[in-house]
């Protein structure tokens, strides 16, 4: 099998990488930012015709997408190939199981699951396409609501980001490819992975990485600066959240330069401390028996109903609530697909098929409706029981969602300074974490899958990442932010399907003991 020429043999400014990859996604990003600052108003309705377009016409595409992937994910655990050992048939996992899942849910969807899991269920506790306007802000509204907030961040999207890892960490610790998306299109270009085509797959890759994270950012930025102005005064304004994304961006980057191992490891479990801490907040200081009922509730009614909901298109064009939640997260999820499966690829190492695939769906999903649940419960009871205030508040700014909440939970102003304070340091530490893994993700793209990039390229993109989440929020805020995750995530919805039917078929190859392997074995 060709391998590459090894890009640490270079020397000069591209010693490390591969300097079509380099020079390619550098431009890419600089020309979208300059349209975006020397054209605003032209940008602006560019984005806005492409998310309205996609959400119009390819609603049927994403859905259908999504559902797909997570029945490939469900099917491969229980297949025959479940037991085959990403690695060699001997390697043990690099990290334990608590590190594992922290660094996996914290660069997934943490910082995005704090912004909206109170935000969402009072959006949808008003008004959603499966209730009638007579039930709005009802017990039975309340349990719908519920249930699409935790669709939209359950097993679809996690099969998603299963299917992706697998193929990625299959390729290269099976295989013996580099640590890129191209790698799973091997079974079918062969040796012309390592040529154009190839580096369009990883383009698109680093193109939709930078635009779903700097998404997650800007949502982040916003809510930060409602913590700070909760708890200092802090003017809430689109300047305050660009230096928000600034700082944070130059810790990320001192972060990612220590690598998996030291900064990102050690972020990821303290963000996994302070979300139990947050959660036992909610639980022993909230309606503690009202939110333990509803888990099991939400959990047992989301697995009764996610198929049908997974497979739901609004027959209605003109009705925008699908373009602007469900269709806005699948390509949110689609966007970050590449960046989270190179990096669970990149921690997953040793494990096997089946143990990661579990993994992936069933711990982040058990974990989200749970989060979703204590957060959102919380904020339902005081909603529809107590003095209510909360829908009030997210209408008025969704960022104060939060610190709302803990507000009006009346628990004396200690523990609510203490609760806020918490929030505030987590949102610190999920955005970092985010950034520093994006970043780490964007360096191994460009350096041919090398799990240790160089420096440099480590300082550039991570401040490149704020750069951009700067520029969408000055654009548009929210509006600009959910746009562009939508349309990052198209182009990049072919290469997953490429590399699932490259995984596919690499997989019918695998041999019996004893039998040489089509692809070649690891080295």
């Amino acid at each position: 099998m060709q391998q590459e020429i090894n890009p640490d043999k270079r020397t000069g400014i591209f010693a490390g990488v591969n300097p079509v990859m380099a020079i390619g996604s550098s431009l890419l990003i600089i020309l979208f930012v300059l349209y975006t600052i020397l054209a605003p108003e032209h940008a602006s309705g560019v984005y806005s015709a492409s998310k309205s377009y996609i959400a119009t016409n390819l609603a049927w595409y994403y859905i259908g997408l999504m559902s797909t992937f997570l029945f490939i994910s469900i099917y491969l655990v229980f297949s025959r190939y479940g037991n085959i050992r990403l690695g060699k048939d001997d390697e043990k996992p690099e990290f334990g199981f608590f590190s594992w899942f922290s660094m996996l849910f914290g660069a997934g969807i943490g910082i995005g699951i704090l912004f909206w899991s109170i935000a969402e269920p009072m959006y949808h506790l008003q008004s959603n396409p499966f209730i009638s306007p007579e039930n709005a802000m009802s017990i039975e509204a309340a349990q719908v609501a519920m249930r699409i907030s935790i669709f939209h961040w359950g097993l679809h999207g996690w099969g998603l980001f299963a299917l992706c890892g697998l193929s990625l960490a299959y390729f290269s610790y099976r295989k013996g490819l580099p640590l890129s998306i191209r790698s799973g299109l091997y079974p079918l270009l062969g040796d012309r992975i390592y040529g154009p085509i190839g580096h369009a797959a990883d383009l698109l890759a680093v193109f939709g990485t930078v635009f779903g994270i700097a998404t997650s950012l800007g949502l982040g930025a916003q809510q930060m600066n409602a913590g700070l102005n909760y708890l200092f005064g802090i003017e809430i304004n689109t300047v305050t959240q660009v230096v928000i994304i600034i700082v944070i961006s130059m810790v990320a980057t001192f972060s990612v330069i220590t690598g998996v191992n030291k900064g990102i490891r050690i972020l990821s479990e303290l963000n996994m401390q302070l979300t139990v801490v947050m959660l036992a907040f909610f639980i022993i200081l909230g309606p503690t028996a009202y939110v333990i009922g509803s888990f099991f509730t939400n959990l047992g009614d989301y697995l009764l109903n996610f198929t049908s909901l997974g497979l739901w298109v609004d027959p209605d064009p003109t009705h925008t609530w699908q373009g602007s939640w469900t269709i806005f997260y699948w390509g949110w999820w689609i966007a970050w697909a590449p960046f989270c499966g190179v990096f669970i690829a990149r921690i997953s190492r040793g494990r096997t098929i089946r143990e990661f695939v579990l993994g992936v769906l069933i711990a982040p999903t058990l974990l989200a409706t749970f989060w979703i649940t204590i957060f959102g419960n919380t904020a339902m009871y005081i909603e529809l029981f107590g003095g209510g205030g909360v829908v009030e508040a997210v209408n008025d700014d969704l960022t104060l969602a939060l610190f709302t909440t803990i507000e009006l939970m009346d628990v004396g102003p200690i523990l609510t300074t203490l609760g806020a304070t918490i929030c505030t340091i987590m949102l610190v530490t999920y955005f970092v974490t985010s950034a520093d893994s994006a970043t780490l993700v964007i360096c191994t793209l460009i350096s041919m899958g090398s799990e240790h990039p160089p420096t440099r390229y480590r300082i550039f993109w991570g401040m490149s990442i704020g750069f951009v989440a700067a520029v969408l929020l000055l654009a548009g805020g929210l509006g600009a932010l959910q746009t562009a995750s939508i349309v990052a995530a198209l182009p990049f919805s072919f290469v997953i399907i490429a590399t699932a039917i490259g995984l596919y078929r690499a997989l019918r190859r695998e041999p019996l003991p004893g039998k040489p392997d089509a692809l070649g074995a690891a080295e």
